[in-house]
């Protein structure tokens, strides 16, 4: 990999759930590595506590917990966002290691602008009321994701494309469509009410960068996608926010320089992280 950077003024990820079948861990640490951000906002759901396990948290996984505190000891402004897949970590708000930060919410001052920054999942009626099955439906699409990869490595043998089933259900099915409308349209909505210029959501997994006008103003809405399906970041520089789509990025796709990490011990970076937050083993 080359090692120039792109210089970027913010990056923002989300929705990545290491420790699940679905993350594409390989294509972020390729990501995370062609960047050299001020700001990093990692916008919930980064780890996923709700599967957390030991039985499966493997080293491409460990190596973006490593590269994003390496970001930050290299004075990289890391703020880490919780979501409701890693909720467990809301109670240390205000927790600073360094230049790392964990927060529930933020607004970022951006130009003489106001970005404001929230995982998104406040908004998910099943969420509030139906936890449980928010959870089971969770573990349902880690087993889609995990066949959808087994059908992927048979269709890409014989030489026919990817596909996606959650993406084609999402897309076919009115009522998943309508909530992803109704979440944009409530989180402009309060946006637009407080007076920030952007919105920042992650949650949904579903990539978006689109102006909102009502009759009470105008909002630009930004959603960050995910690392699961989409493989995409919210990109700001230069005063302008950019969708990046790792499909589109021949560069690092066609890379495939991984390089040795001798001194990172995994079994040592798994007990500190678990140390670090007090969580339990599973």
């Amino acid at each position: 990999m080359s090692s120039k950077k792109r210089q970027l003024d913010v990056a923002i990820i989300s929705d990545v759930h290491l420790g699940t079948y679905g993350c594409n861990a390989r294509e972020l640490h390729k990501y995370l590595k062609s960047i050299q951000p001020k700001i990093l906002v990692l916008n919930g759901d980064i780890i996923d506590i709700w599967q957390f396990s030991k039985r499966y948290f493997p080293t491409t996984h460990m190596k973006i917990i490593k590269q994003i505190f390496s970001m930050a000891s290299k004075g990289v402004h890391v703020y880490y966002v919780t979501g409701n897949h890693d909720e467990m970590l809301r109670k240390f708000e205000g927790f600073t290691m360094g230049t790392l930060k964990i927060v529930n919410k933020m607004v970022l001052d951006l130009d003489g602008k106001k970005a404001w920054i929230f995982h998104g999942d406040v908004f998910d009626i099943t969420m509030k009321h139906s936890k449980w099955l928010a959870k089971l439906g969770a573990i349902g699409y880690d087993s889609l994701i995990l066949l959808n990869a087994m059908v992927n490595f048979c269709s890409e043998k014989v030489g026919r494309g990817k596909v996606s089933f959650s993406k084609r259900i999402k897309n076919s099915v009115k009522s998943a469509v309508k909530f992803i409308d109704d979440f944009e349209t409530t989180a402009s909505d309060i946006a637009i009410s407080n007076g920030y210029d952007y919105v920042i959501c992650g949650h949904i997994h579903n990539p978006e960068i689109r102006k909102i006008t009502t009759d009470e103003g105008e909002v630009t809405y930004l959603n960050s996608g995910d690392w699961v399906e989409n493989l995409t970041a919210l990109e700001y520089q230069n005063c302008q926010w950019s969708l990046y789509k790792y499909g589109d990025d021949h560069i690092l796709q066609n890379d495939d320089h991984e390089e040795d990490d001798n001194s990172m011990d995994i079994s040592v970076l798994y007990t500190n992280l678990l140390q670090e937050f007090q969580l339990k083993k599973a």
